[in-house]
């Protein structure tokens, strides 16, 4: 039995890097997973496509491992960085995009994240898990943006 968890996440907050450096890091897909936690392993599948195998969450009886492959397009003009999921690879689809925005004393960046990650576990365990899963992906994304603030010389207030 699988139990499918949605996620559905956006942000909006601007770092005092400038644009050119922050697009940069956030199109250069290997470069911008190094600041995100809990990556187990990045695979280039070539064409862009990147397979994501993140570490294992849980205990030893009982553990998940999210693994999914996006397709990565990036445009400086347009300032974004948008990826697809790509079917049948992993337990899970995920896709997104950063927007960003160059405002002379600060980048601007919006991100959007949604997917669904499959859980093979009973269905009675949905109550506990839907929460779980989906509270785990927002504290990595929430380390990410951290970890990007910190890289990016902090965010502006």
């Amino acid at each position: 039995m699988t139990v499918s968890v949605e996620i559905d996440l956006a942000y909006e907050f601007a770092v005092k890097a400038p644009y050119k450096e922050v697009f940069g890091v956030l199109a250069d897909v290997p470069t911008s997973v190094s600041h995100f936690p809990k990556v187990d392993k990045l695979v280039d599948m070539g064409d862009g496509v990147y397979r994501w195998e993140m570490a294992k969450v849980g205990t030893a009886q009982v553990n998940i491992q999210t693994v999914y492959a996006s397709k990565y397009v990036s445009d400086a003009k347009k300032g974004s960085v948008v990826w697809t999921p790509v079917k049948g690879v992993g337990n899970a689809q995920v896709g997104g995009s950063w927007k960003i925005s160059d405002k002379k004393d600060r980048t601007a960046l919006v991100l959007k994240i949604q997917g669904t990650v499959d859980v093979g576990l009973p269905a009675l365990m949905r109550m506990i898990v839907v929460p779980v899963v989906q509270g785990e992906f927002e504290k990595l994304v929430d380390k990410y943006i951290a970890n990007l603030c910190k890289r990016f010389g902090g965010e502006v207030e």
